[in-house]
């Protein structure tokens, strides 16, 4: 047989297309696997990040499937978002056109790869019949008190009328145009996230079995639960009256409340209403406005490399001591965590102390080291020691003192003990118009109303000019004007859409739904019982924060809605690492890039799939590489090739083993080893590249002997191993000698490990000087006299002083003279 990757991949992928072969039964009573993939964004073309996400999902399907489960493997389109607006504005075409037409061009390279994923349960978050779903989800939410609109402090670009997130933000400019950005107190949708925080946290005690330790990490530090101590500092008298009496004190949070003694500055966040009302009313100069108003145009993330600050000339009191300390404006002081103002102690916080240092402002020590002595004029202290000028709490070990300190606090009625989140409420508006829009109108007679859930979707219009200048549904000529449904009165749409993660935040409960049922409802509650939680989830670890915690929140929302019941959507979590080309990941800045239908092209799906998952293990980054590509084409032709060497038949060959040679003996050893470790590999490790080691192994060992019925068994398990990686070959092969009856579970023969003979090493005085084979059952004097017999040479005119015999592994006779 002559291996031909074209047609033989062609004939397969449109026998599954007509023969729906991966579309899962609605037999409930079978065991099911839900296998998903982070579904992609419809940027136009794969990359060699989506062909290994997707052949490991397709890997894990395949063998379930084998295994005679009810397998889900689906795949859907993250299809709003940005790109497709900058792609609009840079080649003229319409967002949706664009989106549409790039989803066609990526399915057909799915299936051109082999992916065998449902067809049926395929859609879009863009398509109206998705918006409407997830429209009268945001209504409930509302209803329920988890969707509220206040006014925030967002990063605004004037040039292009929009508001930028964190991430978009360069060196103070927006991405795109390099204009600087400006803060702009603006109406924004939040969902009310942490009302979730803790149970968030406490519920990745639930995943530790499932999901890599480093996710649950990054999870645990992104909520950022801390206990401490929050208290008022009250202005002294010459600060109130410069503040026309408008503010008394400021409130600040600690998770150090043993350094309270060693307080010697506080800082607010630029965008603190105190700072606010100072600037409004004039009392800065304007060189510091100025230095105040550059902090808030720029980034958080830019904030925290460059410490910079500028004092208020007010003054607080100690709280303990009355001692009166300065107040300034730090860059670093973020109103998104706590309440925009820290209590800040240089000597014992490296970023206090740096900030001190630069600005000359003191030092005071209040914990000292338990043994030996610490240099405050280099660094801060900020390990655990001895507190020292702290009053009654002298001579105390820091960490055993927080608590009393608290206590104290509270008993004098000046402060308490408190939990603080870094999590803070998710903002969900965009000002954009390719993205779900947000179902809400607002009327002058009844304020925000939500619109019926019979009116929708609320669908975007397509007669719009995207120019990338302001919101195009705003500067709609009628899309925007509507009734209001509460009162019938004239009435304004809301022109926000919603981030674009509150569509992946729910789109594998849409999966469960029959396809029959597809417009009638956003999913079934029978089919969420059956097939949720996800069994396998594969994706790329960008996504171990945000993604991952906002589909957790939204799985507790629906559950308290009613709509589900469990708490957690992922069983088991993949996240696969990154393919790498010349040590750099592939990018078309860095024209690095794999064009995976070239290689499609050139040597076949298989191949590709094969090199992917033969790399490397799947979590560990991979490096392309040519050559290695060119060898899993090799071993393809071999695999396929050699398969001449089998008989035709519908069952597994028996076999006696006791009368085979041993080469054959050592070969059903290894076709058994290599199913063994597919086992161990899909249910446990995910280690397909020692799989597919073995199953190169057991093609040596079958090349070693002639035997046809030892090929043929061999054949019949090998194929079946290798279906998930190599689907079309193996179909090929099976069809061709085993009318597809071989993909299906595989029994383990144990006897086949059963060893007749064993091999020892022979050692004199601890020094191998032979080796003997010996039957599995022959006794200690066999096997010694069989051993003194193969070094006999080593022995003659010697007097031996000791035999010892380790069973299974050596035997080594001392002597001496």
């Amino acid at each position: 047989m002559e291996y031909n990757a074209k047609s033989i991949e062609k004939k397969w992928q449109e026998y599954w297309k007509q023969n729906e072969s991966f579309e899962p039964s609605e037999d409930f009573t079978k065991e099911k696997k839900y296998i998903l993939s982070m579904f992609p964004f419809p940027s136009g073309r794969l990359h060699m990040g989506h062909v290994r996400n997707y052949s490991i999902s397709d890997a894990f399907a395949r063998y379930h499937r084998q295994q005679g489960k009810n397998v889900l493997h689906p795949i859907g389109f993250d299809s709003f978002g940005m790109p497709a607006e900058n792609a609009a504005i840079k080649n003229g075409s319409h967002p949706k056109n664009w989106t549409y037409d790039n989803i066609d061009y990526m399915k057909n390279e799915f299936y051109s790869l082999g992916f065998s994923f449902s067809r049926k349960r395929e859609f879009a978050t863009s398509d109206e019949l998705y918006t409407k779903f997830e429209q009268g989800f945001i209504i409930d939410m509302y209803n329920k008190g988890l969707l509220y609109r206040e006014k925030g402090m967002l990063n605004w670009c004037p040039h292009d009328q929009t508001v930028l997130a964190n991430e978009q933000v360069v060196d103070g400019c927006c991405w795109r145009c390099d204009t600087p950005i400006v803060k702009k107190d603006m109406n924004q949708y939040y969902f009310k996230i942490t009302a979730y925080a803790d149970e968030l946290l406490e519920d990745l005690k639930k995943l530790e079995k499932g999901w890599p330790k480093q996710v649950l990490t990054m999870q645990e530090n992104w909520i950022g639960k801390s206990n401490g101590l929050a208290f008022d500092l009250y202005f002294d008298e010459d600060s109130k009256s410069k503040l026309s009496h408008k503010f008394e004190r400021f409130d600040v949070f600690t998770t150090r409340p043993d350094t309270i003694y060693g307080v010697s500055y506080t800082a607010l966040a630029p965008e603190h209403e105190i700072v606010s009302y100072m600037i409004e009313n004039k009392l800065l100069d304007d060189s510091v406005i100025a230095q105040i108003e550059a902090m808030k145009n720029t980034s958080s993330i830019e904030r925290q490399k460059e410490k910079s600050g500028v004092s208020l000339g007010l003054h607080v009191k100690h709280p303990l001591t009355g001692e009166n300390i300065p107040v300034w404006v730090a860059n670093f002081v973020l109103m998104d965590y706590g309440s925009g103002a820290v209590m800040a102690v240089p000597a014992h916080d490296e970023r206090d102390y740096d900030f001190a240092k630069k600005y000359d402002l003191p030092v005071k020590a209040v914990i000292q080291p338990f043994e030996g002595e610490h240099d405050f004029s280099k660094s801060a202290f900020t390990e655990v020691g001895e507190l020292i000028n702290s009053g009654d709490f002298n001579g105390m070990n820091s960490k055993k003192a927080q608590e009393k300190i608290i206590a104290m606090f509270e008993q004098k009625g000046i402060g308490k003990k408190t939990t603080n989140y870094k999590l803070k409420d998710w903002g969900v508006s965009r000002q954009r118009y390719w993205g779900a829009p947000i179902p809400f109108v607002h009327c002058d007679s009844c304020g925000l109303v939500m619109e019926k859930k019979e009116n929708l979707p609320v669908a975007l219009p397509e007669d719009v000019e995207i120019t990338g200048e302001g919101n195009p549904l705003e500067k709609h000529p009628t899309w925007k004007h509507c009734k209001c449904p509460q009162c019938g009165a004239d009435a304004v749409r809301e022109t926000d859409t919603m981030d674009t993660f509150v569509e992946s935040s729910w789109y594998f409960l849409r999966f469960c739904a029959s396809p029959e049922n597809w417009e009638k409802e956003a999913f079934s509650a029978e089919q969420i019982q059956y097939w949720m939680g996800v069994d396998h989830y594969i994706g790329g670890i960008e996504h171990a924060i945000l993604h991952l915690l906002y589909a957790r929140f939204f799985t507790k929302v629906f559950r308290d809605l009613g709509y589900v019941g469990f708490d957690e959507p992922f069983d088991k979590l993949l996240t696969q690492g990154m393919v790498l080309k010349d040590g750099a990941k592939m990018s078309k800045s860095k024209g690095n890039t794999v064009d995976p239908d070239a290689i499609i092209e050139k040597y076949g799906a298989d191949t590709a799939r094969l090199f992917i998952l033969f790399a490397a293990p799947p979590t560990q980054e991979l490096e392309w590489n040519d050559s290695a590509v060119e060898g899993a084409y090799k071993f393809i032709k071999r695999f396929f090739e050699r398969s001449a060497n089998v008989l035709t038949c519908k069952e597994k060959p028996q076999i006696n083993h006791a009368d085979l040679s041993k080469e054959e003996k050592f070969a059903r050893k290894k076709v058994y080893e290599a199913l063994k470790r597919a086992e161990d590999v899909y249910n446990e490790r995910y280690t397909f590249n020692t799989m597919i080691a073995g199953v190169m192994e057991a093609m040596n060992a079958l090349n070693a002997q002639k035997n046809a019925e030892v090929w043929s068994e061999g054949y019949w398990i090998l194929s079946a191993v290798m279906e998930p990686v190599i689907p079309h070959t193996c179909y090929e092969i099976s069809k061709q000698y085993f009318d597809l009856q071989n993909l299906a579970p595989q029994e383990i023969l144990e006897e086949v490990f059963v060893e007749d003979s064993i091999s020892l090493g022979v050692s004199v005085n601890g020094k191998k000087r032979g080796e003997i084979e010996v039957a599995a059952d022959a006794s200690k004097e066999e096997i010694l006299a069989a051993a003194k017999e193969n070094i006999a040479k080593w022995l003659e005119g010697k007097e031996i002083v000791k035999e010892i015999f380790v069973p299974k592994k050596l035997v080594n006779i001392v002597i001496k003279g």
